[in-house]
């Protein structure tokens, strides 16, 4: 079993990723780039956790989450195989956007994590058809309360 340091903050989801060999460079670490596909997987099970389907969220309502900018920092680098858990918490929520803090952490058995990445990461909700910002439906609002 795999415990997350600390510094993790109490109810922050947490989602395994594995690296494959697509994920690095020629080099064998991970390529920074990739983070961000990282993040985007944990919030979308985070999203799925909290019972909100992107696709199905869409069909019923017409909007979707959009990131509208991000900021990284990296630590230490992940290498070919390495488990991480990527951690996703909701820092401000408002009637249109949410950000979050999302971090990347090696996980080993026996051993402390190590964080590796951590970011913010701006989402804002908009109409599907017209890419025009919108206000989050009451129901999801509620579903993603911290």
């Amino acid at each position: 079993m795999v415990t997350l340091p600390p510094d993790v903050p109490a109810g922050a989801f947490a989602w395994p990723v594995r690296v494959y060999w697509e994920d690095t460079d020629a080099g064998g670490i991970v390529f920074y780039a990739n983070y961000l596909k990282f993040f985007e997987r944990a919030r979308t099970e985070w999203l799925r956790h909290l019972g909100v389907e992107q696709q199905r969220l869409r069909d019923e309502t017409g909007g979707m989450f959009v990131v509208t900018g991000t900021e990284l920092r990296y630590h230490r680098p992940a290498r070919l195989d390495d488990l991480l858990h990527v951690t996703a918490r909701v820092t401000e929520l408002g009637k249109a956007s949410l950000t979050l803090h999302q971090e990347a952490w090696l996980t080993r058995p026996d051993t402390p994590a190590e964080r590796l990445c951590e970011g913010t990461i701006r989402i804002g909700w908009v109409e599907a058809a017209r890419l025009r910002p919108g206000r989050i439906p009451q129901a999801i609002l509620h579903a993603l309360q911290p």
